[in-house]
């Protein structure tokens, strides 16, 4: 399933279970009072402010968390930039006949790299496997092309510029690949989730005393939830939603429209 699809219907689903657990506990409480009147609070209040507190904690963990995947991620984006355009300009030190075949290779791999990161998110958190492999192949080809070249002397300078850069260049790749799979455990979305619930019942629990329910309040408190744990999973698939990385990805585009 698609993950804006996925954070859509999770989102929905927690809104509406809220709302149900709400109204649970709003006729378990009324219940309770028909029963005993006077000792259905007694001791509520410590457990609600308990259990709302974890709930705070777990959505700001968990979003702090996501958004400094997000924040990692744009950062590799201008490193790899930077390493593949370190790389490029030192194809200058090469002798003129050695520099077409890399430079061509050199616009084939962003190209390839462009979209093999396109589609990350897409899979479950996996780059598009058949594009990183090709960005894969392209490296190899790199390697060994520039490897040629510096046969002739490997002590040259150009050859002792070129080939850390180039290494560089290939271990940034490894980076960003762990980045895209890094995501926050299931079992964190699904302690949300039992927590969130737990919160709407207690919380319905706490308005039976009114005359009438309390939609408003109700409605908004799981609302905010939803809304906030959508937010959180955008974060974790920051190529599908509302939140992006296509400015970070600018600077891999202006780099590959400046190779001519």
């Amino acid at each position: 399933m698609d993950p804006t699809l996925r954070g859509v219907v999770m989102s929905l689903t927690l809104f509406f279970g809220m709302l149900g657990m709400a109204e649970l506990g709003r006729r378990v409480a009324a219940h309770r009072m028909r029963i005993d009147p006077e000792g259905v609070r007694i001791g509520a209040g410590v457990v609600e402010g308990a259990v709302f507190g974890v709930l705070g904690l777990i959505l700001a963990f968990t979003f702090s968390g996501a958004s400094n995947r997000l924040d990692l991620r744009r950062q590799q984006i201008a490193q790899e930039a930077n390493a593949i355009g370190t790389a490029w300009l030192r194809l200058d030190l090469l002798p003129p006949d050695d520099q077409p075949p890399l430079r061509e290779a050199f616009r084939r791999y962003l190209d390839a790299r462009l979209a093999a990161h396109r589609e990350v998110d897409t899979h479950h958190g996996d780059p598009g496997k058949s594009e990183l492999q090709h960005a894969g192949e392209l490296q190899g080809d790199i390697w060994r092309l520039s490897l040629t070249t510096c046969e002739r002397d490997a002590r040259a300078m150009p050859c002792l510029l070129l080939l850390p850069a180039l290494n560089e260049m290939i271990d940034i790749t490894t980076s960003r690949t762990m980045a895209a799979r890094t995501h926050a455990p299931g079992v964190i979305f699904g302690l949300l989730f039992a927590i969130a619930l737990l919160s709407a019942t207690l919380a319905g629990y706490a308005m039976a005393g009114a005359r009438r329910r309390q939609w408003l309040h109700m409605v908004l408190f799981a609302a905010i939830t939803a809304i906030t744990t959508y937010v959180i999973y955008d974060l974790e698939y920051p190529r599908t939603g509302l939140i992006r990385l296509d400015a970070a990805d600018q600077v891999l585009l202006d780099l590959r429209a400046s190779m001519r």
